[in-house]
């Protein structure tokens, strides 16, 4: 399976925005926040087309209280996620290409996102690093999406050593 690794596109910040009105439009206050995290979020960051959005809600129980709305605008939760506290939903059908997680506010997990996120913003040379070994990997063949993730975890985990420094350097906090 051959990974496209592609340039930033402006169209993403759009894309977006889309998506998170209409998810507005059908959750409740137990949506605390709605974020556009992963490298389509970050300018000038080449990514995978993929839109991965972030819901931080007050409790991750009972799913229906939000999973209702989005299989309401077509997504369905994917089963499977190895994340326990996390539920994970997709596109359906001929919809745009949109990973939504939906992470507890305040949980690990959650502000690990919104730091990488923040922290590839604020820096452009590890933004390049990091796109630059991305399409280095993207250019081997892989079994599968996930093993492609896999071989990025590395990478991850040096990018965000430094997005942890950063952290303590500037007092960073979550929106």
């Amino acid at each position: 399976m051959q990974i496209v690794i592609m340039d930033y596109q402006r169209r993403w910040a759009e894309e977006y925005a889309a998506i998170e009105q209409a998810i507005k439009g059908v959750v409740g206050p137990e949506v605390q926040r709605i974020d556009h995290i992963g490298s389509t979020s970050v300018p000038g960051l080449a990514a995978k087309d993929i839109i991965d959005i972030q819901l931080s809600v007050t409790a991750i129980e009972p799913v229906e209280v939000y999973g209702k709305g989005l299989e309401s605008l077509g997504y369905f939760e994917k089963p499977g996620n190895l994340e326990r506290n996390k539920r994970y939903f997709r596109e359906s059908g001929e919809m745009r290409r949109t990973h939504i997680h939906i992470r507890e506010s305040g949980a690990f997990g959650q502000q690990f996102a919104l730091l990488f996120r923040d922290y590839l913003r604020a820096s452009p040379e590890e933004c390049e690093y990091y796109a630059a070994q991305k399409r280095e990997l993207a250019k081997q063949e892989w079994e599968n999406v996930s093993d492609f993730g896999d071989a990025k975890d590395p990478l991850f985990w040096e990018i965000m050593r430094r997005a942890n420094a950063w952290q303590q350097d500037t007092a960073w906090r979550s929106g």
